[in-house]
């Protein structure tokens, strides 16, 4: 269990102050100046060395991709764009950070902002969160009154400002390229990659996008140093994870835990346990939505990093942890998700425009039973033509809960089908 002593977010909860006195009396913004002094090169060999790993749901390495971006400022500027689109199902750990530690997260900005030679960031805020973009607004403001950003920040001699953009609810505008169209005022439509945002990013120039906890972690990072928060986790697997735990648990809850804690401690000593005890479980999305399913069994022993869930078969994502107990009906829980992917897709690519519409409707007729055994390595086929033949991942993200359920659930569904026919046919010799 993580120690108190070791907490990046100690307000998560909301229960002390959000403005910039009450964010310094935790220990924002204080060394900001010292840290910018080490230069540009110094603080990301800091992020490298701590192994901080991306929050948004893929894991690349953060201090590698910062590296990415050019090391002079030559005829095009260098952006920063903090991606809070977050619109995951199961996932509510970005919303709480803006809302309880914005300041940390301005702070990330203008030391990440710097690490990549950049005099500016723009913030993408999911458009559902309204009360969340007039709490960051305000500490974005409460920042540039007290010379923390802007002209000549923190007594750095670095000019910085910070730019909140408010998108319009499309969930696909949380892939980094897609987030960049709309932040030019275009349909938010994936981009063919490469070349690669650190090369040609926004309005054409060198960019990063980062998820907001990964950039609000790195303030305490730098002054704690790589050694605290690789100390943390495993290998490969560092530093304290922000977990948001719903679904049939006794208190649900967002909670900060340290990388590869076991699945079973997390859920019973922070989300009070399993509705009705640990053997009423069926399964748990670990990842946010598009995370294929795990099983009790592997439940029981599994450890929530990249690596553990990777090798069995499924991902860490936004550690979104969906729990379902024995009352759930597995398969319609995943057509409601088949539903939401067929919605948000943006019809760019036709794998993903026809095949997440094809994949969901083969779904509900799953629900009721109505469909031929062989029709189940029909859809796993269609969801293996759907996966990795996108130009983004919302395909996979659509295909990948299906193959969890067929993987771990095939009897299910096999005997929701008999089940039909037999009624089928007890109504068809009633009928006659």
């Amino acid at each position: 269990m993580l120690d108190d002593k070791d907490r990046i977010f100690t307000n998560i909860y909301g229960w002390k102050g959000t403005d910039v006195k009450s964010a310094q009396a935790r220990g924002d913004w204080h060394g900001t100046k010292e840290i910018l002094k080490l230069g540009h090169d110094k603080i990301i060999e800091i992020i490298k060395e701590s192994g901080l790993r991306g929050r948004g749901g893929a894991g690349f390495p953060s201090g590698l991709k910062w590296s990415f971006m050019p090391k002079e400022i030559k005829d095009r500027p260098h952006y920063l764009v903090v991606n809070a689109d977050e619109s995951e199902p199961g996932t509510c750990k970005d919303r709480d950070i803006i809302r309880h530690e914005p300041h940390k997260l301005i702070e990330g900005c203008l030391l990440a902002g710097y690490a990549m030679r950049s005099h500016c960031a723009y913030i993408y805020i999911r458009g559902e969160f309204y009360n969340e973009a007039l709490v960051l607004q305000k500490a974005i403001d409460e920042a540039y009154e007290n010379n923390l950003i802007g002209k000549n920040a923190s007594g750095s001699g670095w000019s910085f400002d910070v730019f909140l953009h408010r998108g319009a609810g499309a969930y696909i505008c949380g892939e980094e390229t897609a987030l960049l169209e709309s932040l030019e005022g275009k349909k938010g439509q994936p981009r063919l990659k490469p070349p690669f945002p650190a090369g040609v990013g926004l309005y054409g120039c060198p960019t990063t996008v980062n998820n907001v906890e990964t950039i609000a972690v790195a303030p305490t990072i730098l002054k704690r140093g790589a050694k605290w928060f690789s100390g943390l986790g495993r290998e490969n697997n560092t530093g304290s994870k922000l977990f948001c735990i719903s679904g049939h648990v006794n208190q649900p809850c967002n909670v900060e835990e340290e990388m590869g804690i076991p699945l079973r401690e997390l859920i019973e000593k922070h989300a009070g346990g399993v509705v009705g005890g640990w053997s009423n479980l069926l399964a748990v999305i670990p990842g946010g939505s598009s995370t294929p399913l795990l099983t009790k069994n592997v439940c029981d022993t599994i450890l929530m990093d990249f690596d553990s869930l990777k090798n069995a078969g499924t991902g860490l994502g936004t550690a979104g942890v969906i729990v379902m107990d024995k009352s759930t009906d597995v398969i319609k829980a995943i057509t409601k998700l088949s539903h939401f992917y067929k919605h948000e897709s943006c019809g760019q690519c036709t794998p993903c425009r026809e095949g997440t519409g094809w994949m969901w409707r083969m779904m509900e007729r799953l629900v009721l039973g109505d469909a031929e055994l062989e029709e189940i390595d029909v859809l796993l086929q269609v969801t293996k033509q759907v996966e990795g033949h996108t130009i983004c991942a919302l395909g996979d993200a659509a295909a990948w809960p299906i193959q969890g359920l067929i993987k771990n659930f095939r009897p299910l569904i096999e005997e929701r089908i008999n089940n039909y026919k037999n009624n089928l046919s007890i109504k068809t010799k009633v009928a006659e």
